[in-house]
């Protein structure tokens, strides 16, 4: 079951598909070490995962448009922690 959720940071929107799988990453079709090619940007997205504890458990599709790189990967975040706690 695919769980969408939207996440909002500044002028930054992100739309986040979670489904069960192998812990990949894909924003806007590229891979998420592609996209942000600044490790504390990657570890960002990385991060509701870690708190979780649900790494490599998940596969993450995101759409983000809108503002700057660090809003986005802080949008993407947001989308990814309300996808995991919602029912």
């Amino acid at each position: 079951m695919d769980k969408v959720k939207v996440g909002r940071r500044k002028a930054s929107v992100a739309r986040v598909s979670l489904k069960a799988g192998s812990g990949v990453i894909t924003i806007n079709g590229k891979d998420y070490k592609t996209y942000f090619s600044l490790e504390y940007m990657q570890n960002k997205v990385e991060a509701p995962f870690k708190v979780a504890e649900v790494e490599n458990r998940f596969d993450a599709s995101v759409n983000v448009f809108g503002g700057g790189i660090k809003g986005q990967a802080e949008a993407i975040a947001t989308a990814i922690s309300r996808a995991l706690v919602a029912d």
